[in-house]
């Protein structure tokens, strides 16, 4: 079956080295889930941190569910990730190197479970922002250039 795409956070690639990925369920209240199906969600300056050996992810917009009322969870509320124990303690391990976060890059229903996919991540210094920049325009030139001999 089919991934149905929530969100996804265009920003990770173009700020952080992604070094490797992890799925990861995530533990939700019902009106969240109901945004979430319309597709009310926003990763833009989310991150997951470990605490007490579990997992959480901070900063994760989910907008508030119209017809829930007054049961809407905070927006903007940490939420537990679901992995277990081995994968925390290896990502835990792998965290605690200097500069590393871990990120999320989308966000998405996978046989009709709310899943994330976190990035072991590095942050890109502004030069290789830069760099990369460069490098993407010139394929857009040399693709433009291609285009017109044909």
């Amino acid at each position: 079956m089919a991934e149905e795409l929530v969100a996804t956070n265009r920003e990770a690639r173009h700020n952080y080295h992604i070094l490797e990925s992890v799925e990861a369920g995530i533990e939700l209240k019902g009106a969240e889930v109901k945004s979430l199906r319309e597709h009310r969600a926003n990763l833009k300056d989310s991150f997951a941190r470990v605490e007490e050996n579990e997992l959480y992810l901070y900063n994760m917009h989910i907008s508030p569910y119209p017809q829930a009322g007054k049961f809407n969870p905070d927006p903007k509320r940490r939420r537990k990730l679901l992995l277990h124990k081995s994968e925390i303690k290896r990502l835990l391990g792998q965290l605690t190197q200097k500069g590393l976060t871990l990120i999320p890059l989308k966000l998405y229903f996978k046989r009709g479970i709310a899943k994330v996919e976190l990035a072991l991540a590095k942050g890109k210094k502004l030069y290789d922002k830069r760099e990369a920049i460069r490098r993407r325009e010139a394929e857009r030139e040399l693709r433009r250039a291609l285009w017109k001999k044909e």
